[in-house]
Order: structure tokens, then sequence, then C-alpha cells
């Protein structure tokens, strides 16, 4: 981790080395472009590293705006953003995650997903932010239209060109944290499926130059995981706060219906009526029926496998909550033990001395003498 006090050390470079010290190599690899800008021979290498590439002045009716495209140079930027990533995740986990982990005292599977929705909703709350600003400043909001409308959107403006790199080198950075970060065998199958299921829709959005589209998905998406997520903090804060999870039950079938409604609106609607439907990969057209046939249909399946992973976890929380209860409920009372009789002398007590049933006294017995 970045910045971290250890008294352990370990061989140069070993396994163990790497796993404890990654947040460092990648803060060393990050200082080295940055001290590349101060000379004049490296800066020109350091802003291919730093900025985004491919920019070009685009006249409007006051004056020129610089607008990007996409280009194989954006590989280089988002390499160098992934170390900026793998920085952050360290200092988040040491600072924050780790401090609060060690009060709750929790397991280590809890552990584990403790720190992975820790994670995820600094990322997603700090996303939803930013991706609701590009949103609003663009006007995407307020102009539904401009979504499908002057398709293909070559031109992007330098926020939401950024926010793309910067989303591409998030989810790319993740794979390597599930070595870093020592992920149980049982939980890589999950987080892969949705880290590439990201990356796939994320990447898709850049290159099909549905980028306008897919800021939208993005916010409804990222909106509704940091719900869950944080219900799942505050799950392991305290097992019986459940509130959190019925309002992310109640948002994500929601989500999943804007989702698809603005995918068949923007793409099988509005994309059919532009005039200019011809595959042009040179001028990043890609308006044909099969392609927005492809992209719905990618959309679609997701949307589908997501509300049926939901409704299968659902049906088991249900049915553990109903077998907790007929099991309280057929727990038998603790038997009642017989009462133990208690042995009286024959006859019966008066003022504190034996009596016959006669009514005489018992005889008291003579004591032998020596």
């Amino acid at each position: 981790m970045a910045f971290r006090r250890r008294t352990k050390s370990y061989p140069l470079f070993s396994q163990e080395f790497v796993i404890h010290n990654h947040a460092d190599i990648g803060f060393c690899l990050v200082l080295c472009v940055l001290i590349g800008l101060m000379f004049e021979v490296t800066a020109k290498t350091a802003f291919l590293f730093i900025l985004p590439q491919y920019n070009v002045s685009v006249p409007t009716a006051d004056s020129e705006t610089v607008h990007y495209h996409y280009g194989p140079k954006d590989l280089v930027t988002i390499l160098f953003y992934i170390f900026i990533t793998i920085i952050l995740h360290a200092v988040v986990q040491e600072y924050i995650l780790d401090k609060i982990s060690k009060r709750l005292h929790l397991s280590k599977v809890k552990h584990s997903k403790f720190n992975e929705s820790g994670q995820l909703v600094v990322f997603h709350l700090s996303s939803v932010v930013w991706c609701f600003y590009v949103v609003v400043t663009e006007g995407y909001l307020t102009n539904p239209r401009s979504l499908w409308e002057d398709y293909p959107h070559v031109y992007l403006p330098f926020q939401v060109k950024f926010f793309y790199l910067c989303q591409l080198a998030y989810w790319l950075h993740a794979l390597p944290e599930l070595y870093f970060q020592k992920v149980r065998k049982e939980e890589i199958p999950r987080q892969l499926q949705y880290i590439c299921l990201y990356l796939v829709h994320i990447a898709g959005a850049y290159l099909l130059n549905l980028s306008r589209l897919g800021l939208i998905l993005l916010l409804l998406q990222y909106s509704t995981e940091f719900l869950f997520h944080m219900a799942r903090l505050f799950y392991f804060a305290d097992e019986n706060n459940e509130k959190l999870f019925n309002a992310w039950a109640a948002v994500f079938g929601v989500t999943r219906l804007f989702i698809l409604t603005l995918a068949v609106l923007a793409i099988g609607f509005g994309l059919a009526r532009i005039e200019n439907q011809a595959f042009d990969p040179e001028k990043g057209n890609f308006n044909t029926l099969l392609c927005r046939l492809c992209v719905l249909l990618l959309v679609c399946a997701a949307q589908a496998w997501l509300m049926w992973r939901f409704i299968h976890s659902q049906l088991r929380h249900w049915r553990e909550y109903w077998n907790e209860q007929s099991a309280k409920r057929r727990v038998p009372a603790a038997p009642r033990l017989p009462a133990r009789p208690i042995k009286r002398e024959s006859g019966y007590h008066e003022n504190g001395v034996v009596k016959a049933e006669n009514g005489t006294s018992p005889r008291t017995k003579k004591l032998k003498s020596p």
C-alpha cells in the first residue's frame, strides 16, 4: 500500500514484495512521468501520458472549440491513469477502510466484501457526481434528441473523452487488483463477470461513437450500484439494518426499465430514422441494421441477466427467511420435570412435635448407658 510503514521486509521483486508495494511502484512510475514535464526533451512524451490526444479545432458561430476523437494513443493515456487509480485505491484502503474494518471485527469473508463495497462506494459516488455534471453541462438531459441526432458523434468535448478514459482505466485496474488484494478464488468469477461487463459496455459506447447514450446509461447504473454497496456497508456495521436493501430492491427494477427504454428509443427508433445509414469505420459511422441489432441485443441480454440474478437472489433470501421462521415455530418447549415427592414422617406435626396418627406422641428411644 502507498506510504505504509512496514516492519517486515520481503526479498526484492518477490511475489510478496510486489503485492505489498505495488502502489509504491506505481507512484514511482507516475512520478517519473511528472518529472518528464520539467524538461523540454521529454515534455512531449510526458504529455502523451497525461493529456487526451487527437484534439481537433471545430469552428463555431462565435469562435473555435477544441474537440477530441479516439485513436491508438489513448491506450498510453489509459495506462498512465491505471497507475493513478492503483495509488488512489491504496490510499482509500489504507486510510479509510482498514481503520473502519478494525473496529467492526469482521470475519474473513465479510472483511473481503466490506473492502470491495467500500472501494466501489467511493468510485460510484465520484462517478455519479462527475457524470451528472457532464450530462447537465453538455445539455444531454434537457435535450434527449441529442442522444441520436447528428450521429456519428466523432468529436467529443474534453470532459466527455477524459471521463471515458478514466472509466476504462478504473475497470482495467480492477483486474490486477484481484491479484494484489488476494481475493479468494470463490469470489474471482463473480468479480470478473461485472468487471468484463462494464468494460464491454463502456468500450463499446466509446468506440461506436455512442458516448452520449453511454453517459446516461452509466449515470443510471452507477446510482443503483452506489445504493447497493452503501446498503451492504450499513449491513456489515449492523446486521439488523436492512432498510437500504429494500430501497435498492425497489430502485433496481425501475433502473432496468429506464435503461431498456432509453436504449430502444435511441438505437431502435432514433438512429433508425437518420438518413445517414452506412457502415463507414473511417468516419466513425456504424449506423446499420446489423450493428443496431447487435447493440440492442447486448444491452437487453445484460439487463435480462442482471434481472435474473436479482430475482434469484431475492427468492433465495426469502426462502432462507421463511425457513428460519418455520424452524423457530417448530422448536418444542422444554419439558417440565415431574415434582419429586417429599418424604414425611408418619403422623402429623403439631406445634413442631410429630404426633402419631392416633393422637399420641411417638415414644422416644432410650439411650443405652455404656
